[in-house]
Order: structure tokens, then C-alpha cells, then sequence
């Protein structure tokens, strides 16, 4: 993976592990789409990069 770490804001749209519409950035993006994410909370999970959209400031 590669381990750039990113400030940019994400929303977790799906409903995976009751984490739908919260606030994420993205830690590490892998070759296949994957990405690891870190939730407000701490909370870190490794999932697709089609996961996610962009906030709109």
C-alpha cells in the first residue's frame, strides 16, 4: 500500500459496520482499489475506494 497520508475529507456511504455518512480521511490507498480510512472516532478499516465521496466545502 502506499502510506501517503491524506487531509482531504471523505463521507463513508456505506453501510458497513454501522459507519454510513460519517466523516473519514484516507490513510494508505492500495493497487486494487482498497483503501484504509480512519473514522473521527479512530476507528481504522480497510475497504474499497468506491466507499467514499469527497465533502463538498
Amino acid at each position: 500500500m502506499n502510506h501517503r497520508t491524506s487531509e482531504k475529507r471523505y463521507i463513508y456511504r456505506w453501510n458497513r459496520q454501522g459507519r454510513k455518512g460519517q466523516v473519514c480521511t484516507v490513510t494508505a490507498r492500495g493497487k486494487m482499489n482498497s483503501i484504509c480510512v480512519r473514522f473521527e472516532d479512530g476507528y481504522t478499516m480497510v475497504t474499497s475506494g468506491n466507499a467514499i465521496r469527497r465533502v463538498k466545502q
